[in-house]
């Protein structure tokens, strides 16, 4: 039978050995099993960096990137994020390069049509994979006549 000293004491000893405890979360009112986050629906019992790597061009190292200069605690719960960082996550995704990532993190380096630098994102991705391929069987290229033939 521990008293509350002791049991302070043993769970500050437990936690300069650098030990994670598995702790039982309570339900708030505010977590949501299921976020929905650019048209992708995402697990929030999973923590926010893995979460977000559901998101169709969003990979482990960029999520990790994304939640530190959302300033989203990387252990959190996705479930648990508020509106206000789920927006800045979201707008951190669009448009990388205004928060300083850099260009070779990003998906979509020296795009054909307008030369600048860009990341893709959810459905994005598939058109512009989609537009790319047309226009490589239109010009004729080695790959499109590839793609043409199956």
């Amino acid at each position: 039978n521990y008293s509350k000293q002791k049991y302070t004491e043993l769970l500050e000893f437990i936690t300069s050995l650098n030990i994670r405890i598995m702790a039982l979360r309570l339900a708030t009112s505010d977590f949501q099993a299921l976020l929905r986050i650019m048209n992708t629906n995402v697990d929030g019992k999973r923590r926010a960096p893995i979460a977000l790597t559901a998101i169709k061009g969003v990979g482990r190292r960029l999520s990790d990137i994304v939640c530190k200069k959302a300033n989203v605690d990387l252990s959190k719960p996705a479930g648990e994020l508020t509106p206000d960082e789920i927006s800045k996550v979201v707008a951190i995704l669009s448009d990388p390069a205004q928060f300083k990532i850099p260009s070779w993190f990003l998906n979509r380096r020296r795009d054909p049509q307008d030369g600048k630098n860009k990341h893709l994102c959810s459905s994005h991705v598939d058109s512009v994979l989609r537009e790319d391929l047309e226009r490589m069987r239109k010009i004729r290229f080695h790959r499109g006549v590839r793609h043409m033939y199956g």
